[in-house]
């Protein structure tokens, strides 16, 4: 891991501790972090919903793994 220096107002510092129940400044930072990553995940999947062309049907593709065993 690597340490970094960042200025944080102290407000946001303590209401990002209370959101997260974290036990300390780090796995607070943390988390809000990881949480802003899946959210823009998300968000990039979502938009791409109506503009992939799939060949194959839902329940061919459920079934395709039992079908090469």
């Amino acid at each position: 891991m690597r340490r970094t220096t960042i200025t944080i107002p102290r407000e946001l510092v303590e209401e990002l501790l209370k959101v997260t129940q974290a036990k300390n400044k780090t796995q607070a930072v943390i988390s809000a972090i990881e949480q802003e990553i899946r959210r823009r995940k998300l968000e990039r999947i979502k938009s791409m919903a109506g503009r992939m062309d799939f060949e194959l049907e839902a329940e061919e593709l459920r079934h395709e793994n039992e079908r090469s065993r």
